[in-house]
């Protein structure tokens, strides 16, 4: 039963947001011929189209959503009538988008929106929602997750689908649900071959695409899409943690082939893969796949550096072949060439017992900080 005060008050919000969203005016010509204003239910008001919209979002994978959305609404076709942004006080693209297309912006943590908004979207915000502002908005707040949950949930799925070398992903529209990240039921779904050889960068500007196309396509139809929604399964979850310098070091008497490659792939681009050298911390750079390396007298320790003239890349040993690189970064950037040369080349001249490990690069695994000594080969 409705009451006076706050009560009623919610009441005659929602009343003139049934007016604003359900209602649209029209002229019509009456049998004298006269023309007279009408209101009629808009044909769509079953789905509660056109949606006032209010969009949650940091990064250049937001990016590609938000301007679908922003689209959508220049073009009139019935599906975003109002749109806003949140996002962090940080020079963030969302935000820089959001100025460039004169979107009303709004710092978070927000202040009131009682009835300002039908429906939230966060795409790559990074900030847990409280049940308190979900509950302000009537179709509640969608996310558009870039892998098939509850696969690689948590902030970097993209990076892990690289790592783990799956090969199949998808993106998921999903209901933001309070206290957890990425456990909310499933709105929407699409699936998508991860291509051989791409990198974690080539994937996430697919899915973001793909996230915005779905998107749209969810909010489309959004009501039939919340009553057909599916929980997700409660086995198969796997938790994709934010990418940082930690998982950057190569284990080369751990890691094969194929696994620092997709490690490369995955997060060479933002943090260079590392290794030791003489005590020192070497980054390496522009890495260029499995080498193959002939005539080798004695079966080589992980580690073992070689360099190949012809080629110009420093081939290094691991668990179950050789990869290349082009350049690394000891002070200052040098090429194979010059790594070669400037060091590489000395040590081998001066070798001893006591110095064979110079040679070599040597495994520091991720989370220690002592460096690791190596001990001489007796094969």
């Amino acid at each position: 039963m409705w009451t006076t005060g706050r009560r009623s008050g919610a009441f005659l919000k929602s009343l003139h947001h049934f007016h604003h969203c359900c209602l649209k005016t029209e002229m019509r010509r009456c049998a004298n011929g006269c023309k007279q204003w009408c209101y009629k239910l808009m044909s769509s008001s079953s789905s509660g189209r056109p949606w006032r919209l209010l969009f949650f979002g940091t990064d250049q994978f937001a990016v590609e959503s938000l301007k679908l959305l922003t689209s959508s609404r220049n073009s009139g076709e019935g599906i975003v009538e109002t749109l806003e942004v949140v996002t962090l006080p940080h020079d963030v693209p969302v935000k820089r988008f959001a100025e460039q297309n004169k979107l009303t912006l709004h710092s978070w943590p927000l202040n009131s929106i009682y009835g300002q908004f039908d429906v939230g979207v966060v795409v790559s915000f990074g900030c847990l929602l409280h049940q308190r502002l979900i509950s302000k908005f009537p179709y509640g707040i969608l996310n558009v997750h870039p892998s098939l949950l509850p696969r690689w949930r948590g902030p970097a799925p993209v990076f892990h689908t690289i790592i783990h070398g799956d090969t199949m992903t998808g993106v998921s529209i999903m209901q933001i649900l309070p206290h957890k990240f990425d456990i909310g039921p499933i709105l929407n779904e699409e699936l998508h071959p991860v291509p051989e050889g791409c990198t974690a960068d080539e994937l996430g500007a697919a899915l973001a695409a793909k996230g915005a196309r779905l998107l749209i396509d969810t909010l489309r139809k959004l009501p039939e899409k919340m009553a057909n929604k599916r929980e997700q399964a409660v086995t198969g979850e796997t938790f994709a943690p934010k990418i940082g310098p930690g998982m950057s070091w190569i284990v080369w008497e751990e890691q094969t082939c194929e696994q620092i490659a997709r490690l490369y792939r995955a997060i060479g681009s933002r943090i260079p893969l590392r290794t030791v050298w003489r005590t020192k911390t070497i980054k390496l750079l522009d890495f260029v796949g499995k080498c193959h390396i002939s005539d080798q007298r004695k079966k080589p320790l992980p580690g073992s550096v070689s360099y190949l003239k012809e080629a110009d890349v420093l081939a290094v040993c691991c668990k179950d072949g050789w990869v290349g690189f082009r350049a690394i970064l000891l002070k200052k950037r040098l090429s194979a060439a010059d790594f070669y040369n400037g060091y590489l080349h000395q040590t081998s001249k001066r070798n001893t017992p006591d110095t064979t490990d110079e040679g070599h690069f040597v495994s520091r695994k991720p989370g220690t900080t002592e460096t690791p000594k190596r001990k001489s080969s007796t094969s």
